[in-house]
Formats: structure tokens, C-alpha cells, sequence
């Protein structure tokens, strides 16, 4: 058989007396099996409601799915029929020979109540549906075919023919694998009456930004291409292909292929891994017994075990019925206990490993009463299996000096019992130290990471006051405790000589000592002529409170993300409002705080002899710190642009710049270049890249279609990020923007019943996404604070294997 066979009898119309042929053999349809088979076929049903002449769109599309049956593979080829005669839908013996087909319509009410049943019964005995651009407004009385198509066009979406990107957010379906991530063509654009993401799979999304969607827009997440697995059946739909060119474009033409290779049963795809319905959230752990926590602490991170345990970290605050002792002159000021428990899938039992006795058990308050330091961030040792050893970031209590309100940071190495998941706390070995001041909160950071190289990545906040600055750089010199300063990031992220607002890395060695990796951002030897210094456990400097990195092993790329300051709104004197900020961090970099945030946009210097008048706005490609409070070098590394940031008016804020690129920092004249996260009361918390593991068998693991995606979060539920971002190796090193985005809120669930306040995730083993809510409360464990796991339900791909049409080569 050809391309192009016409059914005697069958078929009318002009594409039909143009190419009679002999009509091939007939089967009978059965849900035992399916439509088709070896020998595939495809119909294009091209009846329109619409009077006047056939479109030039349904001829050219015609034409095009008769070529596209002919490329490629033997295995993956099939011949083609079209008709406009309605009535095929009534026949089940001659529908039943086609492994799909495609809607190629005008729109309008053009199937009858019987053959809207043929076409039912069709799908339900495992059929194949393609609705090209109109297909969407046919039918338009009927639940049932909406929900084959998954959306309905809204009555005042545009006409016109429009340049626009559409981004291609799966990378794994044949219909989309081989298509760039932002892909700019022109086309009608439809926009939805009801947002269909999360009941069908996007497979790809029109970037509002790069044209004009009109008054029924849909926002940052508007789907152009999806598919399901409906009735029975496979159903894919593509907003795309409205106009004559569309069939001329090698990639649209390839976007086609790909949804009929799939529907006609020549090849498998996952369509259900971003639909909502297939994840379940399971909240492991119960509330603790009353005046203990004997299930979780004051939740702070989490890692996982190769054989799928779970250990995650408590703070250090206390049940609330607890005392916190707030008085400097009482020796116990502060002290709590930094709880490491283990959740063990096998039992569904939690152990309590052991508990440091860490200063950080102080709650509410103001400035100078709150506490963030404590057990701050958990790693286990890359063979861990065979020796037991995990690292905790912690602030010990035994180290404070109450007159001088300082502290001592360590990282320390403990070996836990593998049989027990005990730990023996006397088995701790000292790996690193450093001095922070304790007189006023905040900024700890705690986060650590190991690379495939066997570095330790440890992130530490600026050790710095929210205040004295009004929200915007923490750059105000004057206030101290006894010499120490506590408003200056400068002595601190903008040091080189300080670990504190840092990302450090460091090479564990089994003595318990390290060894510093080449290419940190210093070697640790470099001088000025001021006396100043470097410390060459820094790999990155310039963030404000790194509570959580990832390293992805398959690269060693650093993901990273930190809490900006608390100005609401960007000052013309002072500077951005506050970024919240996450950065892809491929080499060692300086990346702005306390002198630039964002895509490198300067605040104001405030030195002496008086901080509450500006002086200049900092160099971002030449900053300097001239702090009184610096004893590192003066000339610092150029600012690294970030990837992400957000403020209470949007995602990636940014304003038209002077001669001297001076942001005008002005509110109506900003742009948005990331308008799927806004701020507001916001805390970034960094995710992981997800890795896909073929090899595991046991159910639960999320899809291949997640992996390479970076999971990007917020503390707080509202308007913030819970996203899945794709970003351009090309550019993300520099600070570019991520490329596609999509909401992981339906299936990390946001709410009070739900993961409300986002501490920590990460995947384990299984391929589970495993996930710690903080609580209701501040500085403190409650009955909602819990360990949660999120899994797949949805099964593996369609069709299965033994329905294929043909075995795959």
C-alpha cells in the first residue's frame, strides 16, 4: 500500500475522487484488540459545519500527514485516508482498521449523536486521536469530546497570524524530543476558556510575553500542546497548524510525526506525568508526644541513604511548652537541642539518632532576641553504606562566650550505628571552624552538598542584622557588640577573608582533616597592600542565607538559593526591594551581596561618617569593599549575574538604565522577565535536579519526563515559586533566565493541610520526592511539622508493549 489510499464508498469529497483506490481488508474492533495493527493507517476526518470551500489549511495538512506517513523507518511508517464523510464513525468494522485518527476540521457541530458514539466507542477500544488547531472548536456541545480534545478556545482569542516562542517543556515525547526548547514560529494562537495543565500533559507552552494574547489571555502557563490517555485511548492535541505555512516548517512537521508515531500505537510516550491526579503526598511522620520530639524537631534539612532511609534535622528550638531562656547572664542562654532522627522506609518507623546540645533555642522577639544558628544542615559521606560517617553544620553551645556574644561555626563528622541508626556522639571529628557573632540574629545558611569528585559544598549565611540598613544592602558600618559589627555584610559575604555568607568547598579526608580542591574562587595566600586576605575554602562568595544548595552529580553544576533582604519596594535612592534569589553556579564567583543583587543591579554605599546618607552606587564589574569592618583584599572578583530573582512585584524585576548603567530602580517602569513567581512574605529554598534512574523497579519513582529539571521553591505557599525550571547550559553558567517553567503546587501540595511551609526537598533512592514541613510556628516543632513523601501513581507508558503496532527495532 501508498500513501494516500482512499476507501471506495467511503470516502468524498476533493482529497477522495482524487485518489481512489481499492478499499484494504477490513478487522473488527475489540477491546481484547485494539484498532489497527501491524500494517498502520491513519484517517484525517477533515468534515467542517462551515459553508464555502475546503480550507487551504485542511488541504495542506492533508498533504503533509500523506508525506509524513512515508519518512522514517519501515516500523514507523503508515498510509493515510481522508474524508469528510461523517458517517465512518458509525462504521465500526471499517473505523476499526485505522490506528488513529486525526481531526483536521473547521470546527462546529459536525459528528451526529451516533457518531459521536462510533468515535467513543472507537476510543475506548484503545484508539488513536491527533486534534490539530480547529479540531478544539468542533463538537462544541459535548463534555465528552471536550474532554478528548482538553480544551475549548476562548470566543475572543486573536486572528491574526503571530510571531511568538513557544517553549517545549518535554523533552522526551516523539512529538516534542526533537524540537529546541524555545522554538519561534508564527501561528494562530488560541487562548483557553479553562486552563487544562494538570488534567491532560503539556508538552509544550506559548510565551505570553512574545506577543499579543488579547484580553482573554492565559497567563505564564498557557498549554499549546498536550496529550492524555483518555477512554481507553491515546488523545493528543496541538494548538498549532492554523495556518497554510505551519505544513511547510521541518519542526512542525517533526511535532506531528511524533503525536501520530504515538497515537497510531508505533511507539510509547509517557503522557501522565504532569497530570495532578497520578502523585500522591503521603505525610510520613506523626506529631510528636506532648513536651517531646520523639518523631521531628525543628524541621532544617534532610538527606537520604542509598538504601532509602531518611535522616532529617531539627534546629534546635523546642516544643512550645518548653522554657527559652533569653538572659545573657544564665550560662544555658539559648541552649538547645539539635535532633537528628532517621525515618526508615522498610518499617515506617522513626528512630531518634541523637541530639547536639547547640545554641539556637531562642524564639520571638525582636532583633536581638531571635536566633537562627543551631544544627543547621546534614550530608552523609559518599560511602556512607560501608563507614557509618555523617556531617552536621552546627553551632555547638559549649563554644559560646556570653560576654562577648560570639560563637564557633563546626563541621563536624560523626559515625552513626548502621544497625541501630545511632549515632555516637563521641565520635566526632572537627573538620572546620569559624567565628560568628551571636549578639543579634541572623543569617546562618546551613546547606551542604557533596560533588561527584568527593568536595563538600557547606553554605553559611552573612551573620548579619535584618535591620539598620531599611531593607536594602546590609552595608550600614556603625552598629557593634564589642568590635564586632552586626549590620555590615561587608565583613562578612563581601570578604574575602570571613566564611561567613559563603559557599565553601572543601575535600574531606578519612583523618577527619580536609584539603583544598583546585579552582575555588582564592587559594587562600593572596594579599593586598592594606593587609587584607583570603581564605581558600571559598568557592562562592556574595549570598545572604544560603539555607539550601544541590550539586548535580551528573554535572557537578552548584544549584543555590538565598533570602534577599526586607525592603517591600525598589528605593531611586538606595536600591532593588529584596530578591529572593537561585543561581546555577557552574565556576568559583563573587555573586553581589552585599554591593549588587539580580542581574547584577547596584545598591548605594552608606559609609561613614554618616550611613543614613548615600554616597555612590557600587561597580558590580569592579566592587570594592572599603569597609572599616574588612580584612580581606579591597579589590573583589566582578559580580556574577543570577538566574532567579524575585521581589513583591514579580520575577526577575529589572528597570531602564542611565549612561552609567544605574538601574532608574522606578516601579512603573519596570519589566518582569519571569512572570511565573511573584514575592512578597518570601524565603527561597533551593531544590534538587532530578535524575531519573531506569533501574529502579519499585514503584513510586517520578518520571523520566522531570529529568534535568531543577526544582525551584519557597518557604511560604502563596503567590511564590513551587516550580520545575529548564535552563540553557549555554547561558545559565552567566546568570541567564530559565527557558520554561512549570507549577509543582497540585502535586507538592500547597495549604495547611498540605506542605505549607517548604524547609527542605529532595528525591531519594526510589525516585520518591521526599519533602519537610516546618510547621505553623517560628522556632519551634508543632503538630504540623512532618517528613512527607510525594509519589508517582500513574504507571508507565503507553501503549504497552505488547500493544504496540509493531516491536520496536
Amino acid at each position: 500500500m501508498t500513501a494516500g489510499i482512499v476507501a471506495a464508498g467511503l470516502l468524498s469529497g476533493p482529497a477522495a475522487s482524487a485518489r481512489p483506490a481499492p478499499e484494504p481488508p477490513l478487522t473488527t474492533m475489540s477491546i481484547k484488540s485494539p484498532p489497527g495493527g501491524a500494517n498502520a493507517r491513519v484517517l484525517i476526518f477533515y468534515g467542517s459545519a462551515a459553508a464555502g470551500e475546503e480550507s487551504p489549511v485542511v488541504n495542506a495538512g492533508i498533504e503533509t500527514i500523506e508525506k509524513i506517513g512515508l519518512t522514517g523507518p519501515a516500523d514507523q511508517q503508515f498510509t493515510v485516508v481522508a474524508t469528510d464523510d461523517a458517517s465512518v464513525f458509525t462504521n465500526d468494522t471499517r473505523l476499526s482498521r485505522f490506528n488513529a485518527v486525526v481531526f483536521l476540521t473547521g470546527g462546529g457541530d459536525v459528528l451526529d449523536p451516533e457518531q459521536e458514539a462510533g468515535l467513543e466507542a472507537y476510543m475506548e477500544a484503545g484508539g488513536g486521536f491527533v486534534g490539530v488547531h480547529d479540531a478544539a472548536r468542533a463538537e462544541p456541545y459535548s463534555d465528552w469530546f471536550t474532554g478528548l480534545v482538553g480544551a475549548r478556545p476562548a470566543a475572543s482569542s486573536p486572528t491574526s497570524v503571530q510571531r511568538a516562542t513557544v517553549e517545549v517543556g518535554d523533552r522526551r515525547h516523539p512529538a516534542t524530543k526533537d524540537l529546541p526548547v524555545q522554538w519561534k514560529r508564527p501561528d494562530q494562537w488560541f487562548n483557553w476558556v479553562k486552563n487544562p495543565s494538570g488534567d491532560v500533559h503539556t508538552v509544550a507552552r506559548v510565551r505570553e510575553s512574545t506577543y499579543q494574547p488579547g484580553e482573554s489571555k492565559n497567563g505564564w502557563d498557557h498549554p499549546v500542546s498536550w496529550c492524555r490517555d483518555y477512554d481507553g485511548g491515546r488523545s493528543f492535541y496541538t494548538g498549532m497548524g492554523g495556518t497554510v505555512s505551519s505544513y511547510d516548517e521541518t519542526e512542525f512537521r517533526g511535532h506531528l510525526r511524533g503525536a501520530l508515531l504515538w497515537t497510531s500505537r508505533l511507539s510509547q510516550a509517557d503522557c501522565k506525568a504532569t497530570i495532578n491526579a497520578n502523585y500522591k503526598a503521603e505525610r510520613l511522620t506523626q506529631p510528636n508526644q506532648p513536651g517531646q520530639n520523639d518523631q521531628i524537631g525543628e524541621p532544617h534539612g534532610l538527606v537520604t541513604a542509598p538504601d532509602g532511609r531518611v535522616l532529617y534535622i531539627g534546629r534546635g528550638g523546642a516544643d512550645s511548652s518548653q522554657p527559652v531562656i533569653t538572659d545573657w547572664n544564665n550560662p544555658d542562654i539559648g541552649k538547645g537541642k539539635g535532633e537528628i532522627h532517621v525515618y526508615d522506609p522498610k518499617t515506617k518507623k522513626v528512630t531518634l539518632a541523637g541530639a547536639l546540645s547547640v545554641f539556637g533555642n531562642k524564639g520571638g522577639g525582636d532583633e536581638l532576641i531571635k536566633v537562627e544558628e543551631g544544627l543547621l544542615g546534614i550530608e552523609l559521606d559518599p560511602r556512607f553504606e560501608q563507614n557509618g560517617w555523617v556531617y552536621l553544620h552546627y553551632t555547638p553551645h559549649s563554644r559560646i562566650n556570653r560576654d562577648t556574644r560570639m560563637a564557633e561555626r563546626y563541621v563536624s563528622r560523626f559515625t552513626m550505628d548502621l544497625a541501630t541508626n545511632k549515632l555516637d556522639l563521641g565520635s566526632e571529628k572537627v573538620l572546620l571552624k569559624w567565628p560568628v557573632q551571636i549578639h543579634s540574629c541572623c543569617h546562618s545558611g546551613g546547606g551542604m552538598a557533596w560533588d561527584s569528585r568527593g568536595n563538600l559544598y557547606v553554605a553559611t549565611g552573612d551573620n548579619n542584622s535584618s535591620g539598620f540598613s531599611d531593607g536594602y544592602s546590609g552595608n550600614n558600618p556603625q552598629p557593634n557588640y564589642k568590635g564586632v559589627s552586626f549590620a555590615d555584610a561587608r565583613r562578612t559575604a563581601g570578604n574575602t577573608n570571613n566564611l561567613n555568607g559563603k559557599i565553601l568547598r572543601i575535600h574531606p579526608e578519612p583523618d577527619g582533616t580536609y584539603t583544598l580542591p583546585e579552582g575555588n574562587l582564592f587559594t587562600g595566600k593572596e594579599t593586598d597592600e592594606g593587609g587584607g586576605k583570603t581564605r581558600g575554602e571559598i568557592y562562592v562568595m556574595g549570598v545572604r542565607n544560603p539555607a539550601r544548595i544541590f550539586v548535580d552529580k551528573s554535572t557537578d553544576t552548584l544549584y543555590a538559593g538565598w533570602v534577599g533582604p526586607d525592603a517591600s519596594q525598589p528605593s531611586t535612592t538606595w536600591g532593588p526591594a529584596k530578591y529572593d534569589t537561585f543561581a546555577v553556579i557552574t565556576k568559583a564567583s563573587n555573586r553581589g551581596w552585599p554591593y549588587c543583587m539580580g542581574n547584577k543591579q547596584p545598591y548605594r554605599d552608606r559609609n561613614l561618617p554618616d550611613p543614613t546618607k548615600p554616597l555612590g552606587w557600587y561597580n558590580c564589574d569592579a566592587p570594592k569593599n572599603e569597609s572599616p569592618n574588612n580584612d580581606g583584599l579591597v579589590n573583589l572578583p566582578p559580580v556574577t549575574g543570577n538566574n532567579i530573582w524575585y521581589s513583591p512585584q514579580g520575577g526577575a524585576p529589572d528597570y531602564p538604565r542611565n549612561a552609567s548603567g544605574i538601574p532608574s530602580y522606578k516601579t512603573a517602569e519596570a519589566t518582569y522577565g519571569l512572570p511565573w513567581l511573584k514575592g512578597g512574605g518570601q524565603a527561597a529554598m533551593n531544590g534538587p535536579v532530578y535524575r531519573y534512574n531506569a533501574s529502579v523497579t519499585a514503584g513510586g519513582q517520578w518520571p523520566a519526563y522531570w529529568d534535568g529539571k531543577w526544582f525551584v521553591g519557597d518557604f511560604y505557599d502563596a503567590d511564590q515559586p513551587r516550580n520545575a525550571v529548564i535552563t540553557d547550559p549555554k547561558t545559565h553558567g552567566d546568570g541567564g533566565l530559565p527557558i520554561h517553567s512549570e507549577s509543582l503546587k497540585k502535586i507538592v501540595p500547597i495549604g495547611n493541610d498540605g506542605i505549607k511551609n517548604l524547609m527542605d526537598w529532595k528525591f531519594g533512592p526510589d525516585g520518591s520526592l521526599y519533602v519537610l514541613d516546618y510547621g505553623r510556628g517560628f522556632f519551634t516543632s508543632d503538630a504540623k511539622s512532618a517528613l512527607w513523601r510525594v509519589t508517582f501513581t500513574g504507571g508507565g507508558p503507553t501503549p504497552a508493549a505488547d500493544q504496540l503496532a509493531r516491536k520496536a527495532e
